[in-house]
């Protein structure tokens, strides 16, 4: 990266704080996802498993707590989409923005709020919330960033936050790092 790169472009700084990307699940929440989850896991709580226990604890069914994910990830292919379809698009559209061809997801928080219940339709929108300046790993040269997905359901209740920690870089010797790429 050139002294120039270092600053972080105007078009970058624009995008933190802002909803992006924003989309509605193209299905509803469905038990068979928790249960390949609960059953590939092996995980035998029985409040996501026995009816009586979940309406004791829950007020009724809820959706195990790993499975937030699953409502925003599109199928790789579907019907009438253009192009491959990515969970985390903002993701990609900084690595693409910034000339940064590798990257890798260096933390991921959850935050719980209201549960995911069977039948709900999730929506999410992803926000940039921090770029950092140039920074040199063993990896390569490149930048991190934070992006939240926040999660609500059909009523618009917040149901979760899920914190991204990437860095996208170049490697070290790598012709695009250096100019030469084009040559």
């Amino acid at each position: 990266m050139t002294d120039s790169a270092a600053e972080l472009p105007a078009e970058i700084v624009s995008l933190i704080g802002v909803p992006q990307h924003s989309a509605t699940a193209d299905f509803t929440v469905e038990p068979a996802y928790a249960h390949n989850t609960l059953a590939a896991t092996e995980n035998a709580n029985p409040i996501y498993w026995d009816s009586s226990v979940a309406d004791d604890l829950t007020s009724g069914p809820t959706m195990p707590l790993a499975t937030l994910s699953l409502w925003m990830r599109p199928h790789y292919w579907q019907p009438g989409a253009v192009g491959e379809q990515v969970a985390l698009q903002v993701h990609f559209d900084l690595k693409a923005r910034l000339g940064l061809p590798e990257a890798v997801m260096s933390d991921n928080t959850l935050i719980f709020h209201d549960p995911v219940r069977p039948g709900d339709l999730i929506s999410h929108q992803q926000v940039l919330r921090s770029v950092s300046g140039v920074k040199t790993t063993k990896l390569g040269t490149g930048r991190f960033w934070v992006i939240d997905v926040e999660y609500h359901n059909q009523h618009g209740d917040l149901v979760g936050v899920e914190s991204y920690t990437g860095f996208g870089y170049q490697r070290s010797g790598d012709p695009a790092s250096s100019g030469e790429a084009d040559q």
